[in-house]
């Protein structure tokens, strides 16, 4: 055995097992001990990251010196014991616990091709029939996703332990006595009717295929595996794709990726079915003369109402003739550029870095933005403002290393659910959570302290808590003086917001705000992560300001366990905005201004000195008011959805429709898409190779799993053949199908070196490196370097490497509710459903869950307003109006409305309000006035 295969932490423990000398790690059990030595023994209830439970005795072996036989999974060795794993006695007992398990569940080899179950009555010897069938229990097929059989349920508890320990959702327990024990879901309800989250951990967990994927994948063996990344949020969890003999996704797993060690959610696991539906579009499609633009009836339109199949010959060079016809129209008129590119998120770092590319230099314009504008734009410029880098300091599992974290604007057990995971998993450790939200959501059940501030008002909590410590002197004064300036600036700024003053402005109890003041100030370490409900404000970046100053005057910064996180919403936000997808910077955050910047990128593009623009462009509303007013008169759009993401989406559809030319590159005909003059096929994320980068820094390898249907065609293929058609000598020779190049630098790969030539944060993380290792964080200085999860650790890149203490003001949302409009909207996400529902509605798992839009209402709001759960209600603003169930809860704030926003037929941005953040230029999407009333008709329960 080599003993430098141990765990390095401590020093190794010398036993005994079958006769022979072996050594195990302090705290390392039996049965690990004994795997790494080449024994192998039977485990059912045992299962890496699962806590040992001991109950299934299938694993036990002798210890010289003990009466009874011991569970190895849960029996750590100590000097100079000796064990037997050979002995008959240990043998016969192993086979007759999985005889009797064999019987307890006899169709388990038919429920999953492959269980454990089964493996090791095999390996064992164990006698099929050895002992009579226990009485049929039932099967449970309420849930969409998945089905359970509690026959082949062998009360190994697993999937409890999954459930409650891992994923921290305490939905499944055991109950009742003896042989009439079994597994449960809440108080021994259906599982459709129960709180299960569908995340699928227990399907995972279970060695049987007791609970399994509601599709029956799991019978017969995958043809093929691939590892890749989870394309649903900013997390960026890995996983495996189990693809069938119809060259279908059949299912997917959790592997050991560093943000998730084998854990999905609902989405990751269940919602790839997108990939598959009819509704993909599969040859390019060029708009009808008899079909105009109507921006009233875009919802799931036939694209046979509005367009006629074209071969790609024909469809990219209509698009390349329509951009050149408007860049010849303006420039004779001598006009800035009139065309506007929106780039995607959802797609790979490769494909962002092109596309900001070929609108940067075959337009000539800085018009190039994306969803980050609607996302986190505020938090980007306060942190540049401040930190003089926009980057999360500390990854998000690093709350398993905080004292106190701080969640504020965020709903991760909705939109990041296995970034909650590790929040519970912190909590239960011991992490005190500070949840600061309006709605009282999942995770307040989990908080040491809830604080449901009024909504709009969170400058003027976090204002007060920095008062609280600064007066009482909570600050640390040399991590200020040796790495801050301008704090006599905010001490002089937050004098006067003291908790009795605010408390009337944000409904908190001036005592509550300094007990979590002081305890985030004496904290040991402590961490603050924020989501759009912080930045999707007129007075988002003042939200941000007074968080990164409340960390920034604690010294709560630069070591594990502290600093500032905003949560990416996107899967790849991160990365599109590293690469450049923005109309102010070059890739890497270089400032379009900077003299530098631009001819190190004129260089490498092979432009001509002077090439490239001094000015910032516009932001995506500002693009779309652009267009509204025939200023913007053609527009590329990659993979993005504005007519249903944009605030005031009326007006947005119909600057849309006025375009003179407008080309979509999308896998469904979207709403955005209904108003093209051009669409044009691409392919899904499980159809191509890519890097992606998520919410911790962390750049990933997407490998592509299945083909395309029809003609689809990768993104990045579809940019270089539009760059060639307008004049530009790309030769990157990227792949149609989106295939991967290997680790060569062809195709894909020589994108990315070319933009890692651009991008010093990942200067040591080369194609090769990326393809060999799979994950690497940024920044990364060479091939040797791991990586560095934590940053600032030794100052900021600012001036004298100090960061700025900006006071945040007390600025009132930019729409007040008044008697004519009473009520507050928010707007946000649903767990089962992901950005403008475009790929999660087209899931027929998650659509079976979450099949309609809902408002959510407080009860004492709803019994007001006279409408009850499942009452059809009338929402309408200044700017529209939609009509949608009511649903109860009892976690909303009274006088207010939440709405998620994935709904064609009831918009909820068709309700927002456009006014923007003066420095983020994002839009106040989390808060308008409204009026709620009942309408005029009644639906189903909600």
């Amino acid at each position: 055995m080599n003993t430098n295969d141990l765990p390095r932490e401590a020093a190794p423990i010398p036993f005994t097992l079958d006769g022979r000398a072996v050594e195990a790690a302090p705290g390392e059990t039996l049965l690990t001990a004994a795997e790494r030595a080449g024994v192998v023994l039977p485990r059912l209830c045992a299962s890496d990251g699962l806590r040992p439970a001991g109950n299934c005795r299938a694993c036990v072996v002798e210890i010289e010196g003990e009466r009874v036989l011991a569970p190895s999974c849960c029996r750590a060795p100590t000097a100079g014991m000796v064990v037997r794993s050979d002995t008959p006695r240990a043998a016969n007992a192993r086979r007759t616990v999985l005889e009797l398990l064999v019987a307890d569940a006899p169709t388990s080899a038919e429920l999953k091709h492959d269980s454990e179950l089964a493996h090791w009555a095999r390996v064992s010897g164990a006698r099929d029939g050895h002992f009579a069938l226990r009485q049929v229990v039932g099967e449970d097929h309420s849930h969409p996703a998945m089905t359970v059989n509690r026959d082949a349920c062998i009360q190994c508890t697993r999937c409890i332990r999954a459930c409650r320990e891992t994923q921290g959702n305490d939905v499944l327990g055991l109950a009742f006595r003896g042989g009439h024990a079994q597994i449960v879901f809440d108080q021994n309800d259906p599982m459709g009717a129960s709180t299960c989250v569908a995340c699928g951990e227990c399907v995972q967990a279970c060695p049987t295929g007791a609970i399994a994927p509601a599709n029956g994948a799991f019978a017969q063996a995958s043809l093929k595996q691939v590892d890749s990344v989870c394309p649903f949020c900013g997390v960026g969890c890995q996983l495996r794709y189990h693809v069938d003999q119809n060259d279908r996704i059949a299912h997917v797993e959790g592997i050991d990726g560093p943000a998730n060690e084998g854990r999905l959610c609902v989405k990751g696991r269940f919602g790839f079915d997108y990939a598959h539906s009819p509704e993909r579009l599969t040859r390019p499609l060029i708009r009808r003369a008899d079909a105009p633009k109507d921006p009233t009836a875009i919802e799931r339109r036939d694209w046979k109402e509005l367009f006629r199949e074209a071969s790609w010959d024909e469809a990219l060079d209509a698009a390349a003739a329509g951009f050149r016809a408007a860049l010849t129209a303006t420039a004779a008129r001598g006009r800035a550029s009139p065309v506007a590119g929106f780039g995607s998120a959802k797609g790979t770092n490769e494909e962002a870095y092109l596309f900001q590319k070929l609108v940067r230099t075959a337009f000539g314009t800085h018009n190039v933005d994306h969803c980050t504008r609607l996302c986190h734009a505020s938090s980007v410029a306060a942190l540049m403002e401040g930190l003089g880098s926009a980057v999360v300091s500390n990854p998000l599992r690093d709350v398993a290393h905080a004292d106190l974290v701080l969640l504020i604007g965020a709903n991760p057990a909705q939109n990041h659910p296995v970034g909650a995971t590790w929040i519970k998993n912190a909590v239960r450790a011991g992490t005190r959570l500070v949840l600061a939200d309006p709605r009282r959501t999942e995770l307040a059940r989990h908080a040491w302290r809830y604080l449901g501030f009024a909504p709009g008002s969170d400058v003027a909590l976090l204002n007060a808590m920095l008062q609280v410590i600064v007066s009482e002197g909570l600050t640390d004064p040399a991590y200020v003086a040796a790495h801050t300036r301008d704090f006599d600036t905010i001490k002089a700024h937050v004098a006067a917001f003291t908790p009795e003053a605010m408390a009337p402005v944000c409904g908190i109890e001036p005592e509550v705000i300094r007990e979590v003041a002081r305890a985030f100030a004496t904290a040991k370490s402590a961490m603050i992560l924020w989501g759009m409900g912080v930045s999707q404000h007129a007075h988002g970046t003042e939200n941000a300001r007074a968080l990164i100053a409340l960390s920034l005057i604690t010294g709560q910064i630069g070591r594990p366990g502290t600093g500032l996180h905003p949560l990416r919403g996107q899967n790849n936000v991160q990365g599109a905005s590293d690469a450049g997808l923005i109309p102010m910077v070059l890739p890497d955050y270089a400032r379009v201004g900077d003299v530098a910047a631009r001819e190190r990128a004129e260089a490498l593009w092979h432009l001509a000195p002077g090439t490239l623009g001094t000015e910032p462009g516009l932001t995506v509303v500002e693009i779309i008011d652009a267009a509204y007013r025939g200023d913007i008169t053609a527009m590329l759009i990659q993979g993005e959805n504005p007519a249903m993401s944009d605030p005031d989406a009326t007006h947005a559809r119909e600057a849309l429709a006025g375009l003179g030319h407008l080309v979509v590159q999308d896998i469904f005909l979207t709403e955005t898409a209904a108003l093209a003059d051009v669409v044009l096929p691409a392919t899904a994320w499980p159809e191509k190779t890519g890097s992606v980068t998520n919410t911790d820094r962390c750049v990933q390898l997407g490998r592509k799993a299945v083909g395309s249907p029809g003609e689809a065609r990768a993104d990045a293929w579809i940019t270089e053949q539009l760059a060639v058609r307008l004049g530009l000598g790309w030769g990157y020779g990227i792949a149609a199908d989106g295939s991967g190049s290997g680790d060569g630098a062809q195709g894909i790969g020589a994108v990315y070196e070319e933009m890692r030539a651009l991008m010093p944060s990942i200067s040591g993380l080369s194609w090769p490196r990326l393809w060999r290792e799979g994950a690497v964080t940024y920044p990364v200085r060479d091939e040797q370097d791991p990586g560095q999860p934590v940053v600032f650790t030794d100052g900021f890149p600012m001036p004298e490497g100090r960061a700025r203490l900006v006071p945040a003001a007390l600025v009132p949302p930019a729409e007040e509710p008044d008697a004519q409009y009473p009520l507050v909207l928010i707007t946000g996400r649903q767990l089962e459903h992901w950005h403008t529902g475009s790929m999660t509605r087209r899931s027929q798992v998650l659509d079976a869950i979450e099949p309609s839009p809902v408002v959510s209402l407080h009860p004492a709001t709803a019994e007001r307003l006279g409408l009850r759960a499942g009452a059809l209600a009338r929402v309408s603003s200044r700017r529209g109006a939609i009509a949608l169930p009511v649903r109860i809860d009892d976690g909303m704030p009274p006088d207010t409305a939440f709405i998620p926003f994935a709904y064609a037929e009831a918009a909820a941005n068709l309700l927002t309000n456009p006014a923007l953040d003066p420095l983020g230029k994002i839009a106040e999407l989390k808060y308008c006035a409204v009026d709620v009333r009942p309408a005029a008709a009644e639906v189903a329960s909600a």
